[in-house]
């Protein structure tokens, strides 16, 4: 069974779930994509969201989820999958706004970012697409409804 393991790291203690919940988050990912692997998530303040979004992604603003995938040699064997930065300050308010509830607004970041450092993408059209049906068909399996229909509390 394939299965992708998680480390969490919230040093700052926000008070996001377990790390064996985002684990099954993940295990429709890794099953629907038959993939095994492993990925860091690190659950930061506003303020690293920001430095690591104007950083890498040159958007001087803090964001929800920001996917780095492990850039390793082909030769090397490793389950690193590669690393999440959340944001629990802007996932928080970004729920609050679009009518959901953190948990389910937060497994679909979850879900989304893993698909990032997977290789998916939604630069184009035809790649929102295929991106947006996996995570709304990874998410129905969570009990998690259609994250781009607006209000569902």
């Amino acid at each position: 069974m394939a299965t992708i393991d998680v480390v969490l790291l919230n040093a700052s203690d926000h008070n996001m779930p377990d790390e064996h919940i985002f684990v099954e988050w993940l295990k429709p990912v890794a099953e629907h994509l038959q993939v095994d692997g492993e990925v860091c998530i690190k659950i930061v303040s506003s303020e690293e969201s920001q430095l690591l979004n104007s950083t890498y992604r040159k958007k001087d603003k803090p964001t929800n989820v920001l996917s780095f995938p492990a850039e390793l040699p082909e030769f090397v064997e490793s389950p690193e999958l590669g690393d999440l930065a959340i944001c629990a300050e802007v996932v928080i308010a970004e729920a609050k706004q679009q009518g959901k509830t953190m948990q389910h607004h937060l497994a679909h970041l979850c879900v989304h970012g893993v698909l990032h450092l997977l290789g998916y993408d939604h630069e184009e059209k035809e790649q929102a697409r295929e991106m947006e049906n996996l995570e709304i068909s990874i998410l129905s399996q969570l009990a998690i409804a259609n994250p781009y229909e607006t209000t569902q509390l």
